[in-house]
């Protein structure tokens, strides 16, 4: 029987995917490893290296160290760890800027002109985002985000 590794990180990393409405096979896409590597993750059966744990930190939006603190994760592998790691995708950056720009529309007294150019701008940025995002979710996001610009601009020109 295999020997248990680290079981206090494997059911962090399973709250952690349960959280986000991830299934094993989504997360395994996201880590470009397999369904049975998360599982094994996530049962303590097998320890992952320092690569998974910075990618599964970065989709936790939680730093590495903090992922594998009080697990039992092996030190000469903790010691390897990058102190921090991208927490956040391209397309959730530039929703948050669309968020932003819109709030900020909200805001002054622009003339409609202004706000129909911030508007076709963005409609621009998120078909490029649209064409180039490969995740479902994201894609989801980013058109639910252009129909929201889309009637935004057509509200203005009404």
């Amino acid at each position: 029987m295999p020997q248990r590794v680290v079981p206090e990180l494997g059911r962090r990393i399973a709250a952690h995917r349960a959280k986000l409405g991830l299934t094993q096979q989504e997360l395994a896409d996201r880590l470009a490893i397999s369904r049975v590597a998360v599982s094994h993750l996530e049962s303590g059966i097998s320890d992952p290296g320092e690569r998974t744990v910075t990618l599964l930190a970065g989709l936790f939006k939680v730093e590495p160290h903090e992922l594998v603190a009080d697990t039992g994760y092996p030190v000469g592998k903790t010691d390897r760890l990058p102190l921090v790691t991208t927490r956040y995708t391209e397309v959730e950056l530039q929703l948050e800027l669309l968020d932003r720009d819109l709030s900020w529309l909200d805001r002054i007294e622009s003339s409609p002109g202004e706000a129909e150019r911030v508007l076709a701008d963005w409609i621009v940025r998120l078909d490029f985002l649209a064409d180039t995002a490969l995740d479902s979710r994201e894609q989801d996001s980013i058109a639910a985000a252009r129909r929201s610009v889309s009637d935004r601009s057509a509200a203005l020109r009404d």
